[in-house]
């Protein structure tokens, strides 16, 4: 995957027509918003256009030129709010944080605006412009439920070096060292309720308490073998 903004032309049906989707990996609409301007980092509103959003990224495809359009997974939307402070933008929007794939910290008006041209890969932010406001609190719930339908790929290197154990792996370190240990530990204060980091939390206390009591009885045994 690519990280960042980038260019989306491909579209189908008459008129403006609309975004292709890649059916075949089951990418679908979920929203489609018209009357929408986009705002890329500190440049002006391109407008009109319409929003489309799939289980999978942010299409914005302009209503006027079939050649003009930008897409963005929600993988590589870091951040995205309800913008409806003047002060921050004049007009009421969805603004979006954008991670790209240059480690470069550079503005992205000295790269668009200077040289005029536009870097997508240099983009940072968007603004997403509805012509109804009232849209705003949709919009952004239909970006949450598709954030969550796309997590964040866990790195294999930190599969590799994960050092939390679950409560099973604890119980057989302990039944390997000889201490007698109960095979449900958590039952014995309470239920977790799922709360697994609770139930792991109180499963090292206990170990530690029973490795404690332990190390008293030998300090006791071999201060009475001295006697």
């Amino acid at each position: 995957m690519v990280l960042g903004l980038r260019e989306f032309t491909e579209r189908v049906g008459e008129g403006a027509g609309e975004p292709v989707l890649d059916a075949g990996n089951g990418e679908e609409f979920k929203h489609v918003q018209p009357g929408v301007a986009i705002v890329l980092g500190n440049l002006a509103p391109v407008s009109p256009g319409t929003l489309y959003i799939s289980t999978k990224q942010v299409v914005w495809l302009s209503d006027v030129d079939r050649a003009k359009g930008y897409a963005v997974d929600f993988l590589s939307l870091s951040l995205h709010a309800v913008s409806r402070d003047p002060e921050a933008y004049p007009s009421p929007c969805i603004y979006t944080q954008i991670e790209t794939e240059s480690d470069e910290d550079e503005s992205e008006d000295s790269d668009s605006e200077s040289s005029g041209t536009l870097d997508l890969s240099k983009i940072t932010e968007m603004r997403l412009v509805p012509s109804d406001p009232s849209q705003l609190d949709t919009l952004f719930d239909i970006f949450c439920e598709c954030a969550e339908l796309n997590p964040e790929p866990i790195d294999e290197g930190e599969e590799e070096h994960n050092w939390i154990f679950s409560a099973d792996q604890l119980v057989d370190e302990v039944a390997e060292e000889g201490d007698q240990f109960s095979q449900n530990p958590t039952n014995s204060i309470g239920h977790s309720n799922g709360d697994h980091d609770l139930a792991r939390t109180v499963l090292e206390l206990q170990i530690n308490d029973e490795r404690f009591e332990d190390a008293d009885e030998m300090e006791d045994d071999h201060g009475s073998g001295h006697n």
